[in-house]
This record gives C-alpha cells, sequence and structure tokens, in this order.
C-alpha cells in the first residue's frame, strides 16, 4: 500500500523568522506517524533554518527548485548537492509556474530529476494542463507528453521512487479545484501510462499527488479516491492549522 505523501509548498512566502514561527506551531499540532509522510519546502533562504528547527521529527525538507549542475558560474542558481547539504530529502521540479514565467519545459524538467536522483534527492514532478487545454479536451494528451518528456531514459526503479503531481494549472491560486472524480480520472491515466512505458510494478509504487487549490474543506474527499496518494499544498500550507488539517486528513471506509 502507498503511503501517502503531503508537501507543503510555500513558494516566495516567510521570512526566516516567519519560517521558524511556523515549524513551531506546527510541531504543536501534528506529530505526523507511519501513516502519513508530510514534507515542507520553504524558500531558500529560510531551508537552513526550518531544517534545524525540524531536526528530530520526521517532517522533511523540499527545496522548490534547482539547477543541474553541479557547480560553476550560474548566477542565482541552487544545486542538488547544495539542497542536500542542508537538509533536504526532497526537492520539487517543473511546477507551472516554473514553466510560466521561467520557460522551463520537459527537456529542463529532465535535467533537474536526473541531478536530484544522482544526489539520493527524492523529485516531486509537477505536470498539469492549461484551461484552454482541458476545455479543447487536450489534458490526457498533455500529461502524456509531459510524463514522457520529463522522465525520459530513466529506469523503472528510479520512475518508482518519484512522486510525481499533477497540478490542472487552471486551479492553483484560483480557488477552482478539480473535482475529486476528475483528478482520480487523470491519476489513473498517469498510472496506467507509467505501467506502459516503464513497468506495472512501478507504476503500482509511484505515489501521485494532487495540486491545486487543495484546503482543510475538500482534502478528505480526494484522500478518498484510488489513485489519489497525496497533496502538494500552496496557500493553505502557509498557515498552521489549515496545514495541520490537511495532514490530519480524515480516511473514508
Amino acid at each position: 500500500m502507498r503511503r501517502p505523501v503531503i508537501a507543503a509548498n510555500w513558494k516566495m512566502h516567510k521570512t526566516v523568522e516567519e519560517a521558524q514561527s511556523f515549524v513551531s506551531e506546527f510541531r504543536r499540532l501534528v506529530s505526523p506517524g507511519a501513516d502519513v509522510e508530510v514534507v515542507l519546502a520553504p524558500p531558500f533562504t529560510a531551508l537552513q533554518a526550518v531544517g534545524q528547527a525540524l531536526a528530530g521529527t520526521a517532517i522533511g525538507l523540499a527545496g522548490q527548485d534547482l539547477f543541474w549542475e553541479e557547480r560553476g558560474a550560474y548566477t542565482g542558481e541552487v544545486s542538488a548537492g547544495m539542497l542536500q547539504d542542508v537538509g533536504c530529502r526532497y526537492v520539487i521540479i517543473g511546477h507551472s509556474e516554473r514553466r510560466q514565467h521561467f520557460g522551463e519545459g520537459d527537456a529542463t524538467v529532465n535535467r533537474k530529476v536526473q541531478a536530484a536522483l544522482r544526489h539520493g534527492l527524492t523529485p516531486i514532478v509537477c505536470v498539469g494542463e492549461s484551461l484552454d487545454q482541458r476545455e479543447a479536451g487536450q489534458t490526457l494528451a498533455v500529461i502524456r507528453a509531459q510524463v514522457d518528456g520529463g522522465l525520459q531514459g530513466l529506469q523503472p526503479d528510479a520512475v518508482q521512487g518519484l512522486i510525481i503531481a499533477y497540478e490542472p494549472v487552471w486551479a492553483i491560486g484560483t480557488g477552482r479545484t478539480a473535482t475529486p472524480e476528475q483528478a482520480q480520472e487523470v491519476h489513473a491515466a498517469i498510472r496506467g501510462l507509467l505501467g506502459e512505458r516503464w513497468s506495472k510494478s512501478a507504476a503500482e509504487a509511484v505515489r501521485i499527488q494532487y495540486g491545486g487549490s487543495v484546503r482543510p474543506d475538500n482534502i478528505d474527499e480526494l484522500m478518498a479516491r484510488p489513485d489519489i496518494d497525496g497533496a502538494l499544498v500552496g496557500g493553505a500550507s502557509l498557515k498552521p492549522d489549515d496545514f495541520a488539517r490537511i495532514v490530519q486528513f480524515k480516511r473514508k471506509a
């Protein structure tokens, strides 16, 4: 059985002090057990402080991005080794905001995934369609292209250790959320594609998160779907009590 993974993507929010305050309050509210994996992805400036604040807990630390080179003249970039050095075990790759604002495509995503894996980081690989693409009936074709391109060249054992986050672009930060049925349809399609391209065992092992206006009031319905293995949470992860409720989602029979 796949272990659910709930990740908080703080994006460009929180100073070091604010991040430390969040962790202090969140730890008071939640003590993650073996039944759910919890990950925090603060901005780069707060990674070390948050990592120290999480010491002794089961909560994982993630970078929000990385560069594929080991080192060099790449002003403003952060390598996989640097993330590992401050305690990261995960890294978000290919978020729609990286694709939209910084022109990242599937080839770039693939290079970053390869770099993360070389350093033992677990990539959280994001895929998702725009509203125009969904309305044109192109959702599954877009997802297929992103999965194929982003994971190109990986072996099945590498694929099964990934986390994939399906985040419909039209639902990110808009308050609109894919219905549990819409999300389940895409998650099942992703799992089917992984089985075709790599192996059925890899497809069954990989965890697929939903991301896109995840809130305390919709997490239970989302997590009740068989192919939804967690959530990549944006705005609702900025408040300790909201994120605590999401992490403590109620399992439905």
